[in-house]
């Protein structure tokens, strides 16, 4: 198990905006040697906060109230992700330890069977386009180190799998943001056709004209309004109706044996919405439900892409709920693992993220 020594502290400011913030500080340590570590990344995943820790292997940070996943790493170690939260009590002391990588020698003799030499020439536009998205913000992205990829495919499950050792360098010229992803894995199952990945991202602004700036900020509030991120928001604020967020319960029809559909009519029914720490909010969803946000259309291109009518006049994702989770203010939610979304959602990928510190302007 990883371990690092930690001290959390909790304070609560207010900005101009009313914003709240809460500060973190902590010490990285080396499991054997017992010495601090300088120079390790201490990284808030999905968000533009990071920083690195000094001599004494110490750092501090200022975070947006809500929740977060805090990601400590260096350079041939273990990576470790620890979920805080400004509603928790962070005042106690954590100890954990950074433990060195060890790679399993039957890891190493599978990989080395399956790897392919010249992958990213047979599967890079694969990748990319499951990874980074098809879309109109995808195609001004560009992936500026595709050589660190190593890709794997398996012939007897005919599934590619594609991993990094090294942080991806992702430009999203389109929002304006520079993506370092730590890619766990990514995973493409051609008899189903279906892609998922698994990483840390963190995003540092560009700089550039006031024009182009101008422009970033419309495409991230485009990209913001009928996103994850956005549901997640209106779900904490009990805002889904007013926000355009209609969702509809898919099952099987138990004597025709069809798939029906079902509206939720009150998403903050207590049997499935309840209060916890005082703040956060957790839903309690299982199953499939379709998820209409009704203010904007679907793309042309991923109406021509599915064989759509171009008449289509909402956005659809399909959601299946594996078990119930928490949300916070921020719209940070857990255990992302357990929401599998396909549809429109699962189209837009990377390219149309956005960090849990971005706000839309008033």
């Amino acid at each position: 198990m990883k371990t690092i020594y930690l001290i959390l502290f909790l304070f609560v400011s207010h900005s101009a905006s009313a914003q709240s913030y809460f500060y973190i500080k902590g010490k990285v340590i080396d499991d054997s040697t017992k010495l601090p570590m300088e120079g390790a990344s201490v990284l808030c995943q999905n968000t533009t906060k990071g920083t690195i820790t000094n001599k004494e292997g110490e750092f501090r940070m200022e975070l947006p109230a809500g929740g977060h996943n805090l990601v400590i790493s260096y350079t041939g170690f273990e990576m470790e992700s620890i979920r805080i939260s400004s509603s928790q009590d962070n005042s106690n002391e954590l100890t954990v330890l950074l433990k060195k990588k060890e790679k399993k020698l039957e890891e190493v003799v599978v990989q080395a069977s399956t790897e392919v030499k010249d992958g990213w020439n047979k599967y890079g536009k694969q990748f990319t386009d499951y990874f980074i998205g098809r879309t109109a913000f995808a195609k001004q992205c560009s992936l500026e180190n595709p050589e660190v990829l190593k890709f794997y495919f398996s012939k007897k499950k005919n599934r590619l799998k594609v991993k990094s050792e090294q942080p991806l360098i992702i430009m999203n010229y389109a929002l304006g943001y520079k993506i370092q992803y730590q890619l766990d894995s990514f995973i493409y199952d051609y008899p189903t056709m279906f892609s998922a990945y698994t990483g840390v991202a963190f995003f540092t602004e560009l700089d550039s004209t006031a024009e182009t700036k101008e422009r970033w900020t419309i495409n991230r509030e485009k990209a913001y309004f009928g996103s994850r991120l956005h549901f997640m928001r209106c779900y904490f604020d009990s805002t889904l109706k007013e926000n355009g967020y209609v969702l509809e319960e898919i099952y099987t029809d138990s004597i025709s044996g069809k798939s029906m559909k079902s509206t939720l009519e009150n998403p903050y029914d207590s049997a499935v919405y309840a209060l916890v720490d005082s703040v956060d909010k957790e839903v309690s969803l299982f199953g499939k439900y379709l998820l209409r946000y009704t203010p904007e259309l679907m793309e042309k291109e991923y109406l021509i892409a599915n064989k759509y009518s171009l008449s289509a006049k909402e956005q659809l994702s399909t959601l299946e709920f594996l078990n119930g989770f928490v949300i916070t203010e921020n719209g940070f939610f857990y255990n992302q693992p357990e929401l599998i979304s396909s549809g429109y959602w699962s189209w837009k990928n990377l390219a149309h993220e956005l960090p849990y510190d971005y706000w839309p302007p008033e």
